[in-house]
């Protein structure tokens, strides 16, 4: 199957995970070692169908880390912003929360970066949405920890990838 084959398939699916798994993937991710070490973390607001990691938030900033959220300023490029408080957020491209906080660029103070995703499989690779935001941006922090995160239904046992495609070190599912 193409790349565009599985989203199609995902997107008629429509599934969503449960609160249930939404709520372990949490737990397990906020147990992860190297995030919980981690001083700067660039997380994502949620879609409906990615795990929705906005409930950490509040806890990771009360720990002293520095959150970060992607902002979508074209059609290839999305910016970096850190975030301090929910009042932060505006409505944003695709309709996904975006922060306004001050625009962050030493990517590689980064420690760690929670990638969603339609897919990932079990070797690493990841599906996207087809735009190619989060491999261009991850390319220009690859010393960078990845975390990619995705309920059970959307681990496959592979995706097919592409040469600009970029490997997690990690992928979190229950």
């Amino acid at each position: 199957m193409t790349k565009q084959d599985i989203r199609k398939m995902l997107r008629r699916g429509g599934q969503q995970g449960s609160p249930d798994e939404a709520f372990a993937l949490l737990q397990a991710l906020d147990g992860n070692k190297l995030l919980r070490n981690a001083q700067i973390v660039m997380a994502y607001c949620a879609l409906p169908d990615e795990v929705p990691l906005e409930p950490l938030f509040q806890k990771w900033i009360n720990e002293g880390k520095s959150i970060l959220l992607p902002r979508v300023v074209s059609d290839t490029t999305m910016q970096i912003h850190h975030y301090t408080a929910p009042n932060q957020l505006e409505v944003g491209a695709f309709g996904i929360m975006e922060p306004t906080g001050e625009i962050f660029t030493d990517y590689a103070k980064i420690d760690v970066v929670i990638v969603p995703g339609m897919a990932f499989d079990k070797q690493g690779h990841r599906l996207g949405r087809g735009k190619g935001y989060y491999d261009r941006f991850l390319s220009l922090c690859p010393q960078t920890y990845k975390i990619g995160i995705c309920y059970p239904h959307r681990l496959l046992d592979q995706v097919p990838v592409d040469a600009h495609d970029i490997l997690m070190d990690a992928i979190m599912t229950i």
